[in-house]
């Protein structure tokens, strides 16, 4: 019984529309920076995404209902820009301008 209920409150879980979110990525330059947030605005239902070399990490402000954060990892390392959960493929991270290739994490 208990674990039927906690199926019904995942169900019932209710999708942000202005859902906040904060995930690492990698770069260096102001050309990361509008590659990343290029990147990240591609992705339906990113509403806002602002990339901050200081800290190497990304703000985002996603619609629940239209988009994941996942796709936003997603679209950012397929731009070549490893992410704290998905890292760019080699080739994708090679076709980076020179200024733009960071030291990448094994």
């Amino acid at each position: 019984m208990v674990t039927l209920m906690g199926i019904n409150v995942q169900a019932q879980e209710k999708k942000n529309k202005n859902a906040k979110y904060d995930i690492a990525v990698s770069g260096n330059c102001d050309m990361c920076k509008k590659r990343i947030e290029k990147a990240a605005l591609s992705v339906k239902g990113v509403k806002s995404a602002t990339w901050h070399a200081d800290h190497q990490d990304l703000h985002l402000i996603l619609d629940e209902t239209k988009c994941t954060v996942q796709q936003v990892h997603e679209a950012v390392a397929k731009v070549g820009h490893d992410t704290d959960e998905i890292r760019a493929k080699d080739e994708d991270y090679e076709n980076l301008h020179t200024c733009c290739t960071y030291e990448r994490k094994q």
